[in-house]
């Protein structure tokens, strides 16, 4: 019961997002969609952070009087440079908030949080508390009467535990009770703490091979113009200087970082604390609260692994390494660590044992997924090949995280839904359009920018245009191969791209080629994004 609760919860937020993903699609292509970078798109925040706090920190003095002075002398005397990059400072950290609680969302919505993967949404919760601690640490420093409510509700915050043989938040009755060493601490802090957040980050990705952190140039570009946009429209400001001889009467209150804030005067510290440790607990708990069955991880099969190495290269987790052959002097052998697989098929769809082509009447790769192997997958796929019908023969294999490409099969369309698009070895494309017994073959998967094991998509893609081994050999005219990717949300679309190709192909004078599908002769495709 309660798996389907949170099984029902993740449908309904991925609902949500699947419409939202649409529409910033239309806006800014599915290449440039700031939903599939949101990752990324905190790590670029988090240097937009850094570059300008440089700047500032050059400015800053470290004093009760001193701090808010510079400050002030960067908003207001040096606004063309100073006050631009104090705003920047403030936006990107409210941006870089934003982007990775939205990545968190989105990460439980599409069930990337159980299982092998809870490593890296465990080590991601410290980072929500690093980024709030740094954020909320950056407040006190412009010692303004925002500063000032921030520092004294802070402490007092602390104070509730009664860990500290005297009340840290005594240290704000007065002005005198504050002295300049009290500066140079909290810009310790501000320094430490990101650095601190930095190492973490690195951990937080050390389990996935080619992590992506860099984000494309037009969402950088975007973002970096919105941001300073707003800077100008709305510069960052400070409300006045800390007066610890009266209370602030009202402060305005960055809502991203601080919003926790008025919560002290209506629930109490206690209730506070005990809000947020439990959160903590939970999200952290997650991936255990609601355990997925463990799928089976690949398998190897030593004799018929020729130690190539394109299953290492290709898994997007580091669970493939390659070993010394223990048979063969001088070879190497792949080895699955099951701990970090994750099941998506990607290394049997690398493999050059994985071929239908091969006379064997047990086809058994150097490296395969037992719930759908290879073998499995060719007596399926002639099974197929022998019921279809009609003009316009398609064959369609799409991803098990995708569009369910189970609802486009009819009489002249043979559907296989695999765990993801990569485990299909192109060579199987081949083997479809073998001797007319298909017309064409569509390949089709998660959105191009956001596969559900990061780098599938992108596989399938170099595959098939040759960029990447094994590579697709058919000499059939583009027109027989097609790639569309679709999302969860878009089997509609999918199903007008496969009407609209089966057209095409009616049209089609092509003749199927006679050469042998095995040898590499220059084949050309069509990749539609």
């Amino acid at each position: 019961m309660k798996t389907q609760v949170y099984e029902r919860l993740q449908q309904v937020t991925r609902r949500g997002l699947a419409r939202v993903e649409k529409l910033f699609d239309a806006a800014f292509g599915a290449r440039a969609n700031p939903l599939y970078y949101l990752g990324t798109l905190a790590f670029f925040f988090f240097w937009v952070v850094v570059v300008s706090g440089i700047y500032l920190f050059l400015y800053f003095d470290t004093g009760t009087v001193t701090a808010f002075r510079s400050v002030e002398y960067l908003t207001r005397e040096q606004w063309y440079i100073g006050g631009v990059l104090r705003s920047l400072h403030r936006y990107a950290a409210d941006a870089m908030v934003l982007t990775m609680m939205l990545h968190l969302l989105r990460e439980f919505a599409l069930d990337r949080y159980r299982g092998k993967r809870w490593f890296s949404w465990v080590t991601g919760v410290p980072l929500i508390w690093l980024v709030f601690f740094s954020g909320v640490n950056g407040y006190w420093l412009g010692w303004d009467r925002l500063s000032q409510y921030v520092a004294v509700a802070t402490t007092e915050w602390i104070d509730w535990f009664g860990i500290f043989g005297q009340p840290i938040a005594r240290n704000f009755l007065d002005q005198a009770s504050v002295s300049d060493r009290f500066f140079t601490l909290l810009v310790f802090l501000h320094i430490g703490i990101p650095l601190f957040l930095l190492a973490l980050t690195w951990l937080h990705m050390s389990r996935i091979s080619r992590p992506r952190t860099g984000t494309p140039r037009p969402l950088v570009l975007g973002s970096l113009a919105a941001l300073l946009l707003l800077a100008f429209i709305k510069p960052a400001v400070s409300q006045g200087p800390a007066d610890l001889n009266t209370m602030p009467a009202a402060v305005s209150l960055d809502w991203f970082f601080l919003f926790v804030y008025p919560l002290f005067d209506r629930w109490g510290y206690g209730a506070v604390w005990a809000l947020a440790g439990g959160l903590t607990l939970f999200v952290s708990a997650l991936p255990w609260l609601a355990p997925r069955k463990a799928e089976p991880a690949a398998v190897v099969d030593p004799p018929n692994c020729n130690g190539c190495g394109r299953c290492f290269a290709d898994c997007p987790y580091g669970a493939v390494v390659m070993q010394p052959h223990p048979d063969k002097p001088g070879h190497q052998l792949a080895a699955v660590n099951p701990d970090l697989c994750v099941s998506c098929g990607i290394c049997a769809g690398a493999c050059p044992s994985s071929t239908p082509f091969r006379s064997a009447a047990e086809l058994v790769t150097g490296i395969d997924m037992p719930q759908l192997s290879i073998h499995a997958l060719r007596a399926r796929l002639d099974a197929a090949l022998a019921q279809l019908r009609g003009p316009a023969r398609v064959v369609v294999f799409g991803c098990d995280h995708a569009a369910d490409v189970g609802a486009l099969r009819e009489a002249g369309v043979a559907t296989f839904s695999l765990l993801c698009a990569a485990q299909l070895p192109p060579s199987f494309v081949d083997y479809a359009l073998q001797d007319g017994r298909a017309d064409g073959v569509l390949v089709t998967g998660c959105d191009g920018a956001d596969c559900h094991f990061r780098l599938g998509n992108t596989w399938v893609e170099q595959r098939f245009t040759h960029e990447r081994e094994p590579h697709l050999r058919t000499r059939a005219a583009r027109e027989r191969v097609r790639v569309a990717w679709a999302g969860v949300a878009d089997v509609e679309r999918l199903r007008k791209e496969l009407t609209a190709y089966r057209r095409e192909l009616r049209l089609s004078t092509v003749e199927p080629s006679n050469e042998e599908p095995t040898r590499n002769s220059g084949m050309e495709c069509a990749v539609n994004e």
